[in-house]
């Protein structure tokens, strides 16, 4: 009964149900370790964040670039800020209250790079004279490691006035200031009054954002798409026994089709007269009425 197997047909259909089955399971295991590693990286970099407000400094140069390792560790640098070309960002929320960063451009004393400082944060709208003026001469300041930012990922405003802009990183700092900057900044730990300091964040790529979620839900695609291929060669095989079942049997789904040669009327017609004998022979006697 299962000779069909063999047929060509059938071992195109099953070789690719062997082929696509296991393929189907490693993609969807695959996706589901993206998801696992995102998770585990979220709670590391968590970790890390809380474990760098008490941290030891290192110098920041021991931190560039900045990696995904390096993005959270506490770091110390030694410079002059650049009151003259300190900047607001606008938009920035703290605790739910909406607000502003302060930035300011700090020139390492070694000469490289310059390095954005995020001083701290005020409520309100940006307001230049409600900042506390940056600390003069060479300081060292410590701070947190961070990435440059992405302007999807804050949702970055246009059309800003002059003094402010709308995301941290060197692709908006090249126009504004006269000097390279590294393509990171740092968040004091602790920020002059009244001033609060901006707490740190992971780098992106690194948390339960919509990407981790997307690999999660390719999970379940993948191992939909397994079991709904068994399910297709089950019902497959399953109709194709049961119609050599059925043939075995004599059974025709449309009923049995009449024998070669065979020119009877079916069982379930009445014979039609075909000519006056007939028709007196249908009333029970001949054509005039006689016996």
């Amino acid at each position: 009964m299962y000779r069909f197997l063999l047929t060509p047909r059938w071992w195109a259909i099953n070789v690719f149900v062997a082929l696509a089955i296991p393929f189907c399971l490693y993609m969807g295991s695959w996706q589901l370790g993206r998801f696992e590693d995102r998770v585990e990286g979220h709670r590391d970099n968590q970790q890390q964040v809380e474990a760098a407000r008490i941290a030891e400094a290192v110098p920041l140069a021991q931190l560039l670039p900045p990696t995904t390792e390096t993005v959270g560790e506490a770091a110390v640098v030694t410079g002059t800020y650049d009151a003259e070309h300190e900047l607001l960002v606008p938009g920035r929320t703290l605790d739910g209250e909406p607000g502003f960063y302060v930035l300011t451009p700090l020139e390492p004393s070694d000469g490289s790079r310059a390095v954005p400082v995020v001083r701290g944060w005020l409520p309100g709208a940006p307001d230049a004279a409600a900042v506390p003026p940056a600390p003069e001469g060479e300081t060292g300041v410590e701070g947190i490691l961070q990435a440059a930012e992405s302007p999807r990922a804050v949702s970055a405003p246009t059309g800003l006035p002059s003094g402010q802009i709308g995301v941290i990183g060197a692709a908006s700092l090249i126009n504004l200031l006269p000097y390279e900057v590294e393509n990171a900044w740092l968040t004091v730990r602790e920020a002059e009054e009244p001033m609060a300091a901006v707490p740190p964040v992971a780098p992106s790529g690194t948390g339960l954002d919509i990407k981790a979620f997307q690999n999660l839900g390719y999970t379940a695609e993948w191992f939909v798409f397994a079991a709904f291929t068994a399910f297709m060669w089950f019902r497959l095989f399953r109709r194709e026994v049961e119609t050599i079942r059925d043939a075995e049997l004599g059974i025709h789904p449309d009923g049995p089709p009449p024998a070669a040669g065979d020119t009877r009327p079916a069982a379930d017609e009445p014979d039609a007269p075909t000519g006056p004998a007939d028709a007196g022979s249908a009333t029970g006697g001949d054509a005039t009425g006689g016996e």
